[in-house]
């Protein structure tokens, strides 16, 4: 049995040091309430600008830098390499601080490796989107375990929410990024001023984020054995929805805006192009896991989306000069399988500590996995003076998304 009881100024339940009654702590979930709905927000804005605002300005930072073209691929599995290695300990780090502290230490990361990128030369641009990535990646492991404790009873409203940011953060990257070195006549600036939303989320986050009364186990009940999820088919199969998407999705924020370039589209129009998948993927991620959180199975919403982003993508390889704004718009509604790959984290798991490990193994193992994926992009086009092996390499990846995706999204748990 479980029970709710208050907590001391240490954050420890009264009467807990008491021999007499030794119940340890389970967990103290955030409040829901509007301002830390906001926070949500302002956090998942965050949580792609960082990524976009590099790629929208890859030629111009590797011309101003005289970067390699080994160094422009570094830089775009960076994101990967960082939300893999973070994965594995950002539950660790949520369970010992807190929600409230982990998430805004993570926006902390964010706002100093924004800063730090822009003050030397490529290795300090490195070194930045690390910081600024590990960042991410505290958000993207503990935010799905906000959804799933504090807005309960509505986690597709709040998850579609939170993704709809998530891509408006890409979208504001891309787009807003080349604009403001058009006006400043300085990518450093352009990329540093993202530090200001970054600050803006943090201090809504220290205002709305506040932890409730502490759950814990009388001492009377036996612990809860807590089975492996690398024991579990389903826990696998989710990890392999995660790493198949995310390399679709970064080599998509990565690297799109340089195809178009090279293949006669203006830099600015590149970003803004890039702007409009996000700007598309917003009312998509929006509407999508609300609606199919309602069903036992969210599969078809899955393949649905695969199937659109496949044609996307075959597009930009056959002509992305062509039909540009129609390839933005099917990589746009395509790439929001993302959100229903966000509201199936928490709709395989039967309680908010499964989601945390979920999301942890999907998220560690996925990106890990996934890291490759702008990497073998970059170097394909370099081997072959061309860009259509590096797309085989998608659509593949792709293909085996839809049938991977579709076992995902049937009704069962962890």
């Amino acid at each position: 049995m479980t029970r709710t009881v208050p907590v001391t100024s240490s954050g420890e339940p009264e009467g807990a040091t008491d021999p007499s009654n030794p119940a340890p702590v389970r967990h103290r979930p955030l409040l829901g309430g509007t301002l830390l709905a906001i926070g949500v927000v302002l956090t998942a804005l965050n949580l792609r600008a960082a990524v976009t605002s590099v790629s929208s300005m890859l030629g111009d930072i590797r011309d101003s830098l005289g970067a390699s073209a080994t160094w422009v691929s570094l830089l775009s599995s960076v994101p990967t390499l960082c939300f893999a290695a973070a994965g594995f300990l950002v539950p660790w780090f949520g369970r010992r601080f807190g929600m409230a502290r982990a998430i805004g230490f993570g926006l902390a990361l964010i706002a100093a490796g924004q800063l730090l990128r822009v003050l030397d030369g490529p290795v300090v641009v490195l070194a930045g989107t690390l910081v600024a990535c590990g960042g991410i990646a505290i958000g993207n492991v503990l935010i799905p375990v906000v959804v799933k404790e504090s807005f309960a009873a509505r986690v597709g409203l709040m998850t579609g929410v939170y993704t709809a940011a998530l891509q408006a953060s890409g979208s504001l990257g891309s787009s807003l990024t080349p604009q403001l070195d058009a006006f400043v006549g300085s990518w450093r600036f352009a990329l540093a001023s993202w530090v200001l939303l970054a600050l803006l989320a943090l201090g809504v986050w220290a205002l709305g984020a506040r932890h409730g009364a502490a759950v814990v186990t009388e001492a009377s009940e036996p612990a809860p054995v807590s089975r492996s999820l690398l024991r579990s088919p389903l826990a696998w199969i989710v990890t392999a929805f995660f790493a198949l998407q995310s390399l679709a999705a970064y080599v998509l924020l990565g690297w799109m805006p340089q195809v178009w370039v090279t293949s006669g589209v203006d830099r600015g129009t590149a970003g803004l192009l890039l702007g409009l998948v996000s700007i598309i993927a917003v009312p998509v991620s929006l509407v999508a896991p609300a609606l199919a959180a309602r069903r036992p199975s969210q599969s078809g919403w899955i393949a649905g989306l695969t199937l659109v982003f496949l044609a996307g993508m075959t597009g930009m390889m056959l002509a992305p000069a062509s039909l540009p704004v129609l390839w933005a718009i099917l990589l746009g509604i395509g790439s929001s399988v993302f959100a229903m790959l966000l509201a199936v984290l928490p709709l395989r798991t039967r309680n908010s500590a499964d989601t945390a490990r979920l999301s942890a193994m999907a998220q560690g193992i996925g990106y890990l996995s996934a890291s490759a994926g702008p990497f073998l992009f970059g170097m394909l086009h370099e081997a072959t003076g061309d860009w259509t092996a590096s797309f085989v390499l998608v659509l593949v990846v792709l293909t085996v998304q839809l049938v991977v995706g579709w076992f995902a999204g049937r009704p069962r748990y962890v």
